[in-house]
């Protein structure tokens, strides 16, 4: 039997404890029926999910016309029952993709999310910032202002119908995507200008092996830059391996989680912390790992 093996301290200036909201991507889970699932999330000792329908149900029809109210209630009650929750619906396709029929069936599968989401009594809609092929692959030209004022006028169309549904719409930057900074997630933020548009911030998919050394400012700036609309975190590890980049399960490598948990404690308590990279073979000590270090000032 496995053990997490960690103990709560105040750390905090008024001797309050903070607890930590502490989850994993159910896909990363061992593969089993829903209410399994999410029973076993509840077992590990986790409070809260990342759901990627088509990633963890194949017992019954979640295309995008199969989402109804029905649906989500049925599914929120297991979660509820488990006090599981489910902190971000992902919905993790190309939202830039220049073929312009393909775009708009990707757009229908996120609007049919986001009205999910609403039913379903979850945090937000998630998703990262596509690419300019279709093959969702990195190329330079990721990296251009054009890609950047393209991903933003599709980002304005999808915020634009959260905001009709009363639902988050939350992107996460990754370096190999069009959003791939700091400042270009700061762009977005400010050109599209929503409080119904908000932050999945995973330090470690802004590093690479260029900036890795400079991993304390980027942490720390991003709370500076765009702090406010921070409304997930994602977390991982990693490590140079010869000169290539290596993302890792928490707890293998070299991240300072004592400073992120640290800026989380006093900026955004009770945040949802969702791990990645992680199996059923070593959640236990990832969580271990990550809770000592959260509880441990």
């Amino acid at each position: 039997m496995n053990v997490c093996l960690w103990t709560k301290s105040a750390g905090h200036e008024k001797g309050m404890v903070i607890d930590m909201k502490l989850g994993i991507r159910a896909h990363d889970m061992e593969r089993a029926p829903l209410e399994t699932l999410v029973a076993n999330i509840k077992n590990k000792g986790l409070t809260c999910t990342q759901l990627a329908l088509s990633k963890v149900i194949d017992s019954f029809n979640v295309e995008a016309a199969a989402l109804t109210p029905g649906m989500a209630f049925y599914i929120r009650d297991i979660f509820a029952k488990n006090q599981v929750d489910i902190a971000v619906l992902g919905c993790y396709l190309n939202l830039t993709d220049p073929d312009a029929a393909s775009r708009e069936k990707i757009h229908d599968i996120y609007k049919a999310h986001i009205r999910f989401a609403r039913h379903l009594g979850c945090g937000m809609v998630g998703t990262e910032t596509g690419a300019v092929n279709s093959a969702y692959a990195f190329e330079e030209a990721n990296h251009s202002k054009e890609a950047l004022d393209w991903l933003i006028e599709n980002v304005k169309r999808l915020v634009d119908y959260a905001e009709s549904m009363g639902v988050i719409f939350s992107i996460e930057p990754v370096y190999t995507h069009i959003m791939s900074d700091l400042d270009r997630t700061y762009q977005v933020l400010q050109a599209v200008n929503s409080p119904n548009l908000q932050v999945i911030f995973d330090p470690v998919n802004i590093l690479h092996a260029g900036n890795y050394k400079e991993q304390d400012d980027i942490i720390k700036g991003a709370f500076e830059l765009f702090g406010k609309d921070i409304a997930a975190i994602h977390v991982k590890d990693f490590k140079m391996v010869g000169d290539t980049f290596k993302p890792l399960s928490s707890g293998q490598g070299d991240f300072n989680y004592e400073l992120l948990f640290k800026l989380l404690k006093e900026k955004k308590p009770y945040i949802h912390i969702l791990m990645e990279d992680t199996t059923p073979e070593n959640v236990f000590q990832a969580i271990g790992y990550l809770k000592n270090i959260y509880y441990a000032n």
